[in-house]
């Protein structure tokens, strides 16, 4: 394939002011800076959970991009969902805790969209990486053991598997750096196919994709954030 990219000498725009985005694009050496876009997140019911990811992605990068034409700008956006329910960042912890009631002892997708854009290069990569978890049966007791570790109000699904997760998750299938927040696997297929130039690869302990493990065996393998 061609490449499409021609300014990658130029650092990457992230257009998300999460920390763990970041750290997770340090990890697999990409140079970057951190320029947040102003998007308000709103409810889409028309949209299915992948095509509200992907829609907020693109909305997200192309703040950015209008701004920084000449730089190649990632946008990304994560959402949890339960058959088709979508649940974004907990309004408080009420809801954090009604949120967490539910995804116990069951099964649920996290889906990131993930946009990568460059106005001045005409480049346009979209797309949305899925990610199984399954939560261990909880009490009402440990549901509230584990929101008193962490600050869920500003994590879709009102957790976060990176912090604690070994308290609330059993066992995951698909990318762990996508419910982390960015799939940082499928990312560096498509940052190769535009011909972005990556420092190093990703260390395979922290980014490869786990598949159908126990959530207490692959912990020890991942790199906390």
């Amino acid at each position: 394939m061609k490449n499409e990219f021609q300014n990658s000498w130029l650092p990457m725009v992230l257009a998300s002011a999460s920390p763990r985005r970041a750290a997770l694009l340090a990890e697999i050496g990409i140079v970057f800076e951190v320029v947040p876009g102003q998007v308000n997140e709103i409810p889409r019911e028309y949209l299915s959970p992948g095509e509200l990811a992907r829609f907020y992605a693109r909305k997200k990068a192309r703040e950015a991009a209008i701004r920084l034409p000449d730089r190649l700008v990632l946008g990304a956006d994560t959402v949890v969902c339960l058959e088709n329910r979508v649940f974004g960042k907990p309004a408080n912890m009420a809801e954090a805790r009604a949120c967490l009631t539910l995804l116990q002892g069951r099964s649920h997708q996290v889906i990131t969209g993930v946009c990568l854009l460059c106005h001045r290069s005409h480049c346009e990569r979209l797309f949305a990486v899925g990610t199984t978890v399954r939560f261990r049966p909880l009490t009402s007791r440990q549901i509230d053991g584990y929101l008193k570790k962490i600050n869920p109000l500003d994590k879709a699904g009102a957790y976060a598997i990176q912090e604690y997760g070994e308290m609330i998750v059993e066992e995951i299938a698909g990318s762990y750096s996508n419910v982390v927040g960015l799939p940082v696997e499928r990312l560096q297929e498509e940052l190769s196919a535009l011909g972005w130039s990556q420092p190093k690869q990703a260390p395979k302990s922290t980014c490869a994709a786990v598949r159908n493990q126990p959530f207490a065996a692959t912990l020890q393998s991942q790199v906390a954030l």
